[in-house]
């Protein structure tokens, strides 16, 4: 389901039952971005969790209906730095399990310090491009939907990704 016009207007209103339709429209895209980005499944859900309720809380402050999808996605990245910077800080509050094993019952191609190098480098990308990345590979919206969603034009938006990642490639090298 698209969030429509009407339906972001109602949750601006502060109408619950219409904000809850918004969300559902964008769990999976937003649990599965920070799954990846936090490798953790509980902390992935508590970093939703307090994504929404902090969007429900500023709905009203959403500027365009039609850039719900990457304000909630913003929330949510700002929400998943601070994790991180949770774990960079306190490194003994990890769980001694692997994480990242619990995930689909992979077994990990990169160490802790790896991960955390591609997360640091990540968000280390300016915001909107890491919108773009994240829109991209971790929710499976394609260059055209991106560009509506952040009124940007689909080439500019292949163009931007690529350059992103080509940095990505270069932090990482």
């Amino acid at each position: 389901m698209n969030p429509t016009p009407e339906l972001i207007r109602q949750a601006k209103g502060g109408d619950a039952h219409a904000f809850a339709l918004l969300y559902q429209s964008v769990y999976k895209d937003l649990y599965r971005f920070a799954l990846y980005t936090l490798r953790h499944p509980q902390d992935a859900e508590d970093t939703v969790s307090e994504t929404v309720l902090d969007a429900f809380a500023q709905i009203h402050t959403l500027r365009e209906d039609a850039s719900f999808g990457p304000w909630i996605f913003h929330i949510l990245s700002i929400k998943c730095r601070r994790r991180i910077r949770e774990y960079i800080h306190a490194p003994s509050a990890l769980d001694e399990t692997r994480p990242e094993e619990s995930i689909s019952g992979c077994t990990p191609h990169n160490s802790l310090p790896e991960q955390t190098d591609v997360r640091r480098a990540f968000f280390s990308l300016p915001e909107e491009d890491r919108l773009i990345i994240a829109m991209s590979l971790f929710a499976g919206y394609s260059s055209q939907e991106i560009g509506t969603q952040l009124g940007m034009n689909p080439n500019t938006v292949r163009s931007r990704q690529s350059r992103a990642l080509k940095k990505l490639e270069g932090l990482l090298s």
